[in-house]
């Protein structure tokens, strides 16, 4: 899938449940919260996920620490999170963490090459550390299982156990999140009726 060049010719889905309306979130001390880790703002994800309290909760402290607490490198964690993104065909995700992938140090060709033919073997686009982590993320998004040679890999060329433990629970994690997204056909906000692109 091509992000990049296919944005304007995606057709726009209708979700599958109506995310909660303005006129209506709540709890007002979870959406307060929820907006304060999105520096002031809920995403469509945050209406959809607020159908359900309980789970936007907790969606919210385990993600928050994802997103803010790991050792792991947020270059890292963002190119895994954009192959879990492209491998599940996750628009939305793309739309949201393509952003984060370049403010972390990460290049635009970096990010055309990612979804380009056969990325884990690019040379050219990635080092190999950055390889290793896009083999991982493909084989735990497509395969589940993953193969010795690539988990061996990736504790070569990133030896700290704890690295190791996070880069895996951030595909897993960001596999939940656009598995969330995808089924239930999460609008961008760009989608959504009177917005602007």
């Amino acid at each position: 899938m091509n992000f990049s060049n296919n944005a304007n010719n995606t057709p726009r889905m209708t979700p599958r449940i109506t995310p909660v309306p303005d006129s209506t979130l709540g709890p007002p001390a979870l959406v307060q919260a929820i907006a304060q880790r999105r520096g002031g703002t809920l995403l469509n994800l945050d209406r959809m996920l607020l159908r359900s309290p309980v789970f936007a909760s907790g969606w919210n402290g385990f993600m928050g620490a994802i997103r803010t607490q790991l050792s792991l490198d947020p270059c890292l964690r963002e190119l895994a999170i954009c192959t879990v993104a492209v491998e599940t065909d996750a628009a939305y995700e793309w739309s949201q963490h393509a952003p984060e992938f370049l403010a972390a140090g990460g290049s635009q060709a970096q990010l055309d090459a990612l979804q380009g033919d056969k990325p884990s073997a690019n040379t050219q686009a990635f080092s190999a550390t950055e390889r290793a982590v896009i083999a991982l993320a493909q084989a735990m998004t497509r395969d589940v299982r993953v193969d010795d040679a690539v988990f061996a890999a990736v504790q070569a060329l990133l030896p700290d156990a704890q690295q190791q433990v996070e880069l895996v629970g951030v595909i897993a994690s960001y596999n939940m999140v656009s598995r969330f997204l995808v089924a239930l056909q999460v609008q961008m906000e760009t989608d959504m009726p009177g917005s602007s692109a």
